[in-house]
């Protein structure tokens, strides 16, 4: 356990007054700090390796060891709670400087010996303290004493906390004693749900349910104490053994403080490790990010333990590392296999296992469609098939068993006949690997070996076990031939000749039932042996079957029943069977409950008309005391004027009284006793008549034919369907209304018994069957009136030219009572009193906007709107602002989206560029060639808004940047275009080969007559040998006369072809002379290293601005020199922007698209550990044609 720090001040054993207490990174240990703060670089004491306690045999060598650490050096000493170890022949201190151990040696252990002893580490700053417990196993006569001693002491213990809860076996028959309680514990904190079962089995634990409870609430206690230092954890991962025969085990956590200390214990001993991958410690710790991987090197047998991992003294994980004892007999071989031949891998171990760890290529082998693993009936041979072997299965396999492994080499020979070459090879039948030898007769051999050492140590076993006077001679030499066997690294399996009978027990016990009033409730336990005789037991009193509790067994099942339960059988039930029992107790409960029958009776909903009253009555079932209510719209109903709620014996009763339309809603009736809570909702409907249908009243149509107008619904239908609406009418100045009848649901009505000019008024009722509402009374509407619109919203202009004035308005607010037909439009001119009409009497304007063409440039004009509506054009509304009629100033801008920058034209064709553009006024259109007015031998064209540029006959001296210009008083515009004129190159001049570097030869040309007049010119150059039939390119955008090739294989003839190309395309192939390398050269010893050289350096470039530079040169160096990029001495080996490649000494670079910020001095580095060489370029980017 772990000390946490405290304010209570105590008195140490040198008399000091301790200030507080503080914990230790070491489960066990107690610190008490004599300061509250210690100068840095000092500490109190504390243990790296605490003293483990003993349990040893009366006359053997008895020794604690510690291991502290503190500044200054603490002292250590020991003592023991009763007596004295003064002694020096009894009791020896020893200090050993080499491994910083302290030890205490008792050379011959006695019964009076057994005590518990403390180690004290002590200096200026604090103490720590240790304490230990030594217990002696006696001999003979006093063993026995003592045996039978302990056996009435454990007899008279009741169970009084949960450990006794969780049962643990203890039948001679079991191999492995129980383990301490802790390390059950923790090793159940960190397993896999799906390991609960067989963690308990293994370790005796039967109450299963409570192992559960037990371990959610261990589980939230350690969840709260590791928040303190980890934001998260997951991906556990338990310990497994490697094909290296290493054993890792891994964490993913993510801790809030990356200096947090971390400690792993081994069956609660600290360990020390190493971090990451130094090799002089056989524990290891390896963090990759968040992962933590713990690495135990070298295994052993003595490495199998409980491995715990704390931060900062906080317990995150545990893994229970199991070694079996066995090895490999017979190890795996190489295999040699055929293309798509099986391959089989087979092994025999020395003791029998279920199951073995198969890898390939460092990773897990599972069966599947692929790989299949098979074991021997006696579980000695295993066996892994490789299936339809393919060339990337070949690489080392290893089996893994226990801490040892072996592996061997799958190579997989591929099919080398030209007739199947690429072709998909048909399956083998046949089988590689396997070998000579007979898997059967060694695995018998080892059987019987196996089965010989293990008699005689079960002889060897009983003879020790009857000397110490053991009673159960055949338990103990169980238990003596399993140590015995792991100390030999032999099977813990025991096949004793004759076990004893270890007789009934139970393989799964009772577990507690929760059952309800009137429900069928069943007990269930399982035992070892098949129709076993037992009692059952309700109290202590024997049960008896009757019609209620019936008794059955089934093979192993013994099962008791209980059909229709009550209360007088709740209590502790127990079965008992050859002298085995297991307990569990009914609990019975009584919780509310409805009858679904009289629920769904409950839950109908209740349609009650206004003024009425509804009941709801509902019967029920339940243990009293019982709370009962009721709730309306989520309101608790009380007793009230309108209100009386009744409960009698299983049954409540809710009445309302005088209901009104606005208490329609929700209903709900709540139960709860001791045991529960259960609910039940009804709706409850109160119908009325409706309220009054709501306006305003909607005019769709007030003519002198018809009236048609539109209202609302009622707000509140009163609960039922309109029927009808009842409509009453009254012409104004009459006293008498007249009924025109029921009409319909629809809210809509025609009326067309009108007389014009005349003005109504409606009365308006709905109709359910409930009955007729209150009514509405409706404004006057006038049948067939002149009325005429209002004038529209003042004309706004939207656009003025010197041919066209275009206006938008609003409509009118008031339209008159009926749809506006259109508008008419006047025009004036300023300074005149005179309005003309824009549009004719009979032509009708029907949009909102509308554009005046009749309009004189340069003049000033207002404009005024009229609305039309069927009594005819109303009133005109207010003039416009004055507006001229002429073009608006624009600036010049081009209106075409894409248009190309640069154009390639061959020799002798035509060249011909549009542009469009918009101004206002009518611009200037200037073209220029690179800033200079054009020849006569190009020809303009403008009309408006565009403008042609045309070569009829283009020479390669018409190449260069045009650029047009248009220019108006509100600004200008520029585009420019460049226009290439060229033709299809020549070829180049000679091609010559030769050899510079081994394995290498260097390809040169001369340049091809049209590389002077053309700056955009370069060259490809493609190869083809004498193993194959096809020109395929090696080099591509070339700009010098040089190339080195590189792979040239000696015994082959090769041949050259160089290109030239440019934007027209690729001229004729300029071939070169056949080169061949006779054979091998004679091999010398030589020493090649040599600082970087350039053999080529970099050429000077232009480019123009946009278009792609490729630059080049070729360096020879060993070691292989490191080459940097720079542009003005920054590095450019990181921009993404330029794509470098370094290819057998050719260095090139290439500049996707120029640009201005490209310009200037580019250098290439070469340096390797025997010298550096520099080569230097300048880039200029062609922008003089720009205008300033």
């Amino acid at each position: 356990m772990f000390i946490y720090s405290s304010q209570v001040k105590h008195r140490n054993m040198d008399g000091n007054i301790g200030v507080r207490l503080t914990k230790s990174k070491v489960p066990g240990v107690m610190i008490t700090q004599y300061v509250e703060e210690i100068p840095e670089g000092k500490s109190h004491p504390d243990f790296t390796r605490k003293p483990i306690a003993l349990t040893i045999q009366e006359g053997k060598f008895g020794v604690f060891k510690a291991i502290v650490y503190g500044e200054p050096t603490p002292k250590v000493t020991w003592n023991r709670a009763n007596g004295k170890i003064d002694n020096p022949e009894k009791f020896q201190t020893k200090y050993d400087e080499a491994t910083g151990e302290h030890t205490l040696e008792i050379p011959k252990v006695c019964g009076e010996d057994a005590d518990t002893y403390k180690c004290f580490a002590t200096n200026e700053y604090g103490k720590a303290v240790c304490p230990i417990q030594l217990n002696v196993i006696e001999v003979g006569f006093k063993k026995t004493r003592e045996l039978a001693k302990s056996k009435e002491e454990q007899g008279a213990l009741k169970p009084g906390s949960f450990r006794t809860m969780l049962k643990k076996r203890g039948e001679v028959h079991e191999q492995k004693p129980l383990e301490s309680e802790e390390k059950v514990w923790e090793i159940l904190m960190s397993a896999d749900k799906k390991d609960y079962e067989h963690i308990c089995a293994e370790y005796g634990i039967t109450n299963f349910r409570g192992m559960l409870t037990k371990l959610a609430e261990m589980k939230r206690e350690r969840e709260v104490e590791q928040a303190q230092f980890i934001e998260h954890i997951s991906s556990l991962k338990h310990i497994e053994v490697n094909a290296d025969e290493n054993a890792t085990f891994e964490i993913d956590m993510d801790l809030k403080d990356a200096s947090s200390r971390i400690f792993l214990y081994k069956d609660g001993i600290m360990v020390p490790y190493t971090v990451e991958m130094e090799e002089e410690m056989k524990h290891q710790l390896k963090r990759v990010g968040k992962k933590f991987i713990f690495t135990i090197k070298n295994l052993d047998p003595a490495d199998a333990g409980l491995y715990s991992v704390d931060v900062e003294g906080v317990n995150v994980f545990s893994t229970d590392f199991k070694i079996p004892p066995v090895n490999f007999a017979v190890k795996i071989q190489e295999v040699k296999a055929e293309e798509r031949q099986d391959a089989i891998f087979q092994c025999v171990l020395t003791a029998p296992m279920t199951e073995i760890n198969w890898m390939g290529k460092s990773l897990p082998i599972e069966s599947n469609d692929k790989f299949e693993i098979t074991v021997s009936e006696d579980k000695l041979i295993h066996k892994l098939l490789v299936k339809d072997c393919q060339p990337l299965d070949a690489g080392i396999y290893a089996a893994v068993a226990g801490i040892h492994s072996c592996n061997a080499w799958l190579v997989v020979e591929v099919d080398k006949n030209p007739a199947n070459k690429g072709k998909k090879i048909a399956r083998k039948t046949t089988q590689a690997g396997g070998g000579d030898l007979d898997l059967e007769k060694i695995a018998k051999e080892q059987a019987e070996k196996h089965k010989k050492d293990m008699e005689e140590m079960m002889a060897e076993a009983k003879i020790k076990a009857a000397e110490r006077g053991v009673t159960d001679a055949a338990a103990q030499a169980e238990k003596e031939a399993a140590d015995a066997a792991a100390k030999a690294a032999l099977p813990l399996t025991v096949n004793l000749v004759n076990p004893p009978d270890p007789g009934v027990h139970f393989t799964l016990g009772l577990s507690d039932v929760t059952a309800i009033v009137g429900d069928t409730a069943e007990l269930v336990c399982k035992l070892s042996k098949e129709n076993v005789d037992g009692v059952w037991y309700l109290n202590g009193d024997e049960i008896e079957p009757d019609d209620v509790l019936t008794m059955s067994k089934d093979g192993f099942f013994q099962s008791l029943k209980i059909c229709k339960i009550s209360e007088d059988y709740a209590g502790k039930y127990k079965f008992e069977a050859d002298g085995r029992k297991t307990e569990a107790m009914i609990v019975v409960e009584d919780p509310p409950r409805f009858d679904p029958e009289e629920l769904k009776k409950f839950t109908v909903p209740n349609i009650i008309k206004k003024g009425q009253k509804a009941t709801f009555k509902i019967p029920f079932v339940g243990r009293d005391p019982m709370k009962i209510q009721w709730y309306h719209e989520g309101e608790e109903l009380s007793d009230d004027t309108n209100i009386k709620i009744e409960h009698g014996e299983g049954y409540s009763q809710l009445t309302l009284n005088k209901l009104q339309r606005k208490d329609t809603g929700e209903i709900k009736f709540k139960l709860k006793n001791e045991f529960g809570t259960v609910e039940a909702f009804a709706k409850i409907i109160v119908i009325d008549k409706p309220t009054p249908p709501m306006g305003p009243l909607e005019i769709i149509e007030a003519s002198q034919n018809a009236i048609e107008v539109k209202w609302r619904s009622p707000k509140d239908d009163g609960g039922c369907k309109i029927l009808n609406y009842i409509l009453e009418r009254q012409q104004i100045g009459r006293n008498t209304w007249k009924k025109l009848g029921p009409i319909g649901p629809e809210a809509h009505y025609k009326d067309s018994d009108v007389d014009h000019g005349r003005r109504y008024c409606y009365k308006i009722r709905a109709d359910t069957e409930m009955g007729t509402s209150e009514l509405m009374e409706t404004e006057d509407v006038q049948a067939g009136t002149k009325a005429y619109a209002g004038p529209p919203s003042a004309p706004k202009v939207v656009s003025a030219f010197k041919d066209c004035i275009t206006l938008t308005w609003n409509p009118p607010s008031n339209t008159g009572g009926t749809n506006i037909l259109g508008y008419n439009m006047e025009k004036r001119k300023k300074g005149s009193n005179l309005w003309s009409p824009v549009n004719l009497a009979d032509d009708k304007i029907q949009e909102k906007e509308f554009g005046v063409k009749d309009v004189i440039e340069g003049m000033e004009y207002e404009f005024r709107v009229a609305a039309i509506n069927n009594s005819g054009a109303g009133e005109f509304g207010t003039p416009s602002e004055f507006v001229f009629a002429r073009d608006p100033k624009i600036r010049p801008r081009f209106t075409d989206q894409k248009v190309k920058s640069f154009m390639v034209v061959q020799a002798g064709n035509s060249a011909r560029f549009n542009m469009n553009f918009e101004a206002s006024p009518w611009p200037d259109v200037t073209w220029m060639k690179d800033g200079m007015p054009l020849s006569k031998r190009v020809t303009i064209s403008n009309a408006e808004g565009a403008s042609q540029l045309l070569i009829p006959s283009s020479e390669r001296s018409d190449t260069g940047i045009y650029t047009i210009m248009v220019k108006n008083i509100v600004g200008q515009e520029t585009f420019s275009i460049e226009i290439r004129v060229t033709d299809e190159p020549k070829p180049p001049g000679p091609v010559e080969v030769d050899e510079n570097v081994p394995g290498t030869v260097t390809v040169s040309w001369s340049p091809s007559p049209d590389e002077k007049r053309d700056d955009r010119l370069h060259y490809l150059v493609s190869k083809r040998d004498s193993s194959k039939r096809t020109w395929h390119t090696v080099a591509d955008h070339i700009f010098n006369n040089k190339f080195t090739a590189c792979n040239i294989m000696p015994g082959r003839e090769y041949h050259f072809r160089v290109y030239a190309k440019n934007d027209m395309g690729s001229s004729q192939p300029s071939e070169s002379p056949k080169w061949e390398i006779t054979g091998k050269r004679e091999s010398k010893t030589c020493n090649l290293e040599r600082p970087p050289k350039f053999l080529v350096p970099l050429k000077m470039h232009t480019a123009p601005q946009g278009y792609e530079c490729y630059m080049s040169c070729a360096v020879r160096g060993d070691p292989t020199p490191h080459v940097t990029w720079t542009r003005n001495n920054i590095s450019l080996n990181t921009n993404t922007n330029y794509l470098i490649s370094n290819t057998c000494g050719v260095c090139s670079m290439l500049i996707l698209r120029v640009g201005p910020k490209d310009t200037g001095e580019y250098k290439i580095i070469a340096e390797n550990p025997l010298g550096r060489a520099e080569c230097s370029t300048k880039l200029t980017v062609s922008d003089d044609w720009k205008l300033k």
